[in-house]
């Protein structure tokens, strides 16, 4: 029960953040469960869904089937599938109910891997964690690929000189280049916020070798050892650069330019294993604002606010805190605080606190998706910001 809402909405759940990173990529997702889950992801979570062709489906689970434990017509229509689609890769997504009956994703993709020759992973999601969870475990996947791709290219190019690499296997590369990871529509909608942060970079010289994953395609990522630093912009990419930087030695910075400044936030998380260096919420007396949302994008928001016009706002990393303990962190705010979150958070936004509109797709979907601002470019909506504050 410490998991139920009963005034706000929820997170999009992990499974959902596993579709979402994959999506344009070129592989087979398929979320095994009954029929509801693939429409509600795909209507209120996926905005690329009526824009852009994936391969995303749902296995149609069966309560016999459920009961059973018979996986055997799962992996008999994934196969037909995967025969007649030729993915690049196939992903077994875990929902709720295989998750009660003790379903095997790993074992299922062992077997599906095996029958069509086409790499298989298998997510242990649940649909009771947040898209966070699902998205960071499709990206450290990727992250994987990667360094599959790599071994199987130095491995081809043993007797030929073709390319240099250091003794990490990374290539030798001339000039500043990146990989921008944690980058989906669940974070970023489809407002131009994908491509505002590629522009930022290249703007000042620096190439975009690959984009997890709005914009590139699996080949693109597969490339990603050229890059000589990442760039994290949502919570989902960290455990990947963590990964990246220790097989491949590659440096991570975290943070997204709101307005065009350059920001680093990278001291807030453990730069070998990505975990955070902060509590996802505290008391909040002194603070002029408090940002509610994904902790990448809400403290990158308050470090411009706090240079560009010296405001003091916290943050309450809300995907994975239940609704009491938002509601307790927005009770410990002055009575005049000003609440910068998605509109569906407004029953918890008491007395006299204002509530200034901030949409999050993997928090109220579509409902709101005209409002969600271009934080990088947007300049207006962060004058508005700075305006309200101060009154």
């Amino acid at each position: 029960m410490k998991q139920t809402s009963g005034f706000i909405s929820t997170y999009s759940a992990d499974a959902f953040g596993v579709c979402s990173a994959l999506y344009e990529l070129g592989g087979l997702v398929v979320m095994h469960d009954a029929s509801g889950c693939n429409s509600t992801y795909t209507t209120h979570d996926e905005p690329r869904w009526y824009d852009m062709d994936s391969m995303v489906y749902i296995s149609g689970l069966t309560e016999i089937e459920a009961i059973m434990g018979d996986d055997g017509r799962l992996i008999d229509d994934i196969t037909n599938a995967a025969t007649e689609l030729h993915p690049k890769f196939i992903a077994i997504v875990g929902t709720t109910i295989p998750a009660m009956t003790g379903f095997d994703a790993d074992a299922t993709a062992r077997v599906v891997e095996n029958r069509t020759g086409i790499p298989t992973f298998g997510f242990k999601t649940t649909g009771m964690r947040s898209y966070i969870h699902g998205a960071s475990e499709a990206f450290c996947t990727l992250a994987e690929l990667v360094k599959t791709a790599n071994n199987t290219k130095q491995a081809k190019n043993t007797n030929e000189q073709t390319e240099k690499s250091d003794e990490n296997g990374k290539p030798d590369v001339v000039g500043e280049t990146i990989n921008i990871l944690g980058l989906t529509p669940l974070d970023f909608s489809v407002n131009g916020s994908d491509k505002a942060i590629k522009a930022y970079y290249e703007d000042r010289g620096v190439k975009v070798i690959s984009s997890w994953a709005m914009g590139s395609t699996l080949e693109e990522i597969q490339g990603a050892l050229r890059a000589t630093e990442n760039i994290v912009v949502s919570e989902t990419g960290i455990k990947a650069a963590a990964y990246m930087k220790e097989h491949f030695g590659i440096p991570f910075k975290v943070g997204i330019p709101v307005g065009g400044m350059d920001i680093d936030i990278t001291s807030l998380f453990d730069d070998t294993t990505g975990e955070r260096h902060f509590e996802s919420v505290r008391d909040y007396e002194d603070c002029d604002a408090v940002i509610v949302g994904e902790a990448v994008s809400s403290y990158s928001l308050t470090e411009y606010l706090k240079r560009a016009a010296g405001l003091n706002v916290g943050v309450i990393a809300s995907t994975d805190l239940d609704e009491d303990e938002i509601a307790r962190g927005l009770s410990s705010t002055k009575t005049d605080c000003v609440i910068i979150a998605d509109p569906l958070f407004k029953p918890l936004v008491k007395g006299e606190r204002k509530l200034m509109r901030l949409p999050h797709e993997a928090f109220s979907g579509r409902i709101f998706r005209k409002e969600i601002p271009d934080l990088i470019s947007d300049l207006d909506f962060l004058k508005d910001i700075i305006t309200v504050i101060r009154k």
